[in-house]
């Protein structure tokens, strides 16, 4: 069978070789390769090298869906008890990640640790190059901190996902294939380094003007931060940086109306902290519904593509939370004939978050100008609770801070006096109400550890086959025959 070179540091070399031999003889046995370094002379240079950076977030080299959006979250959300694949989906390695049968070979497991080194390579070359740029010494500081940004948050996915990852800090200036094959790094230097590059980037500015909406912010950082931290069981060092994000004078709050998180005319607004940015009509790299359904028509017979685990998940809601209506749906309204559709199968309701009704007819999805929110106020407020609870217990703040996420749904507050263990559970319940489909559950589910997560999936039987060696994914076999240093993570062959 023939293969094709997909390892990060393989495929960016290769790309630098036709780039440099494209016009010209082929030289045998070269010594060196022409470098990015050698294309960044001006400011704008810098700044379209960062606008790339954030590129990788929203589509791929290759014309596939991209990373947020749908590639992620097709991983993270098929993996948990909240998500499986469309019945009618025929595609084998899809359908193994949603009943946890997923094998190195499995091409989704590939793409999404490709797409990710993809940027992380991109972040890279702008960090070792726009300092070097003649422009404006403010400006270049902000970039290279954005590019920071992203490459902590790239990575900090890369070592939950897979555990003990290759760190890579720069661009190739070789051709030797011995010196491009890196090892696994052990998942404290990895964090460390995730560390360093969102602490770099908490001096960003706190917010920009309309031209620059969307980019990462010193807010951004310290909640990321706050994420890792929490990630780590850092209980004190997430403290302090929830404290900053919530009393630093950021301006960060809920929108009242829960649907508003997911609204193209309200994209980048108070809750949102950072968010992947998505525009109508940007062609196929645009697919951010794809997480949720395709409107392909009013068929009741066709499915969307991605469906609740089971019925559960939707009973979780009771019928007064506002966010039941916003996460799904079981009918659609045809302004042709000016009714609306009522879904009755087996795998209704569809989810509904990312939806954008601003499209006529709605089965344009494929141009949505929805953002994917990666972090949000809501997020925040739910971490602190889960830290002061760990802290010092289910104390006044730490309610206070559910019930802030909980009044903004229109549901009571919490029971009061509940133990520590219960509080937990609790908070826990709200986020997974909170974020379906955001790309937020495997993760929790994981990073509290013992067999939470393993308990949780056998509860939905088509993912009895999960097991303890899911709480990481296997390193890609591809990556593996490319890249003899590779091991791989435990119970994967």
């Amino acid at each position: 069978m023939k293969k094709t070179i997909t390892h990060p540091i393989i495929w960016l070399l290769t790309i630098i070789i036709f780039t440099a031999t494209a016009c010209k003889k082929l030289e045998e046995n070269p010594s060196s390769v022409i470098v990015s370094s050698q294309f960044f002379k001006t400011q704008s240079d810098a700044i379209s090298s960062v606008n790339a950076v954030y590129s990788s977030l929203n589509s791929d080299p290759n014309g596939d869906f991209p990373l947020y959006g749908r590639q992620l979250n097709l991983l993270v959300e098929n993996a948990s008890d909240n998500q499986i694949f469309s019945p009618s989906n025929t595609n084998p390695d899809v359908r193994a990640l949603g009943v946890s049968t997923y094998i190195p070979s499995n091409s989704r497991i590939q793409k999404v640790w490709q797409q990710l080194y993809f940027g992380i390579n991109k972040a890279n070359i702008a960090i070792d190059n726009v300092p070097n740029v003649s422009a404006d010494t403010v400006l270049k500081n902000r970039l290279v901190r954005e590019a920071k940004f992203i490459r902590g948050l790239l990575y900090f996915n890369l070592v939950r996902l897979y555990g003990d990852v290759p760190l890579v800090l720069h661009e190739p200036k070789s051709v030797n294939i011995e010196d491009l094959l890196v090892k696994r790094s052990a998942t404290a230097t990895v964090y460390q380094q995730i560390i360093a590059d969102l602490t770099d980037a908490t001096s960003l500015p706190k917010n920009y003007g309309t031209a620059d909406l969307g980019r990462a912010t010193s807010g951004a950082a310290h909640s990321l931060l706050a994420k890792v931290y929490v990630t780590q069981k850092l209980w004190p060092k997430a403290l302090t940086e929830l404290n900053t994000i919530i009393n630093g004078g950021y301006g960060y709050g809920l929108f009242p109306n829960y649907k508003d998180v997911f609204q193209k005319a309200t994209k980048n607004g108070i809750e949102h902290i950072f968010s992947v940015q998505f525009e109508s009509n940007l062609g196929a790299k645009n697919v951010v519904q794809n997480l949720s359904q395709s409107f392909t028509s009013f068929n009741t017979g066709t499915f969307p593509i991605d469906v609740p685990a089971n019925k559960s998940v939707y009973e979780l809601f009771s019928p007064v939370d506002t966010r039941r209506e916003t996460t799904f749906y079981d009918s659609v309204y045809n302004a042709a004939t000016g009714k609306y559709v009522v879904f009755k199968n087996a795998y209704t309701p569809y989810f509904n978050k990312f939806v954008d009704y601003t499209l006529s007819p709605l089965n344009t999805q494929a141009q949505s100008g929805v953002n994917y929110p990666v972090i949000r106020y809501a997020d925040i407020l739910l971490l602190y609770a889960e830290v002061v609870n760990n802290i010092n217990g289910p104390n006044a703040e730490a309610y206070n801070a559910i019930n802030k996420v909980r009044a903004r749904a229109k549901i009571t507050d919490l029971t009061p006096g509940l133990s520590a263990d219960a509080f937990r559970d609790s908070v826990f319940l709200e986020r997974r109400k909170e974020f379906i489909q955001e790309g937020h559950r495997w993760f929790d589910l994981v990073r509290q550890g013992g067999n939470i997560y393993v308990d949780a999936l056998k509860k939905i039987p088509e993912k009895s086959a999960v097991s303890s060696k899911n709480i990481l994914f296997p390193i890609p076999q591809t990556e593996r025959e490319l890249n003899t240093l590779l091991t791989q993570n435990p119970g994967y062959n």
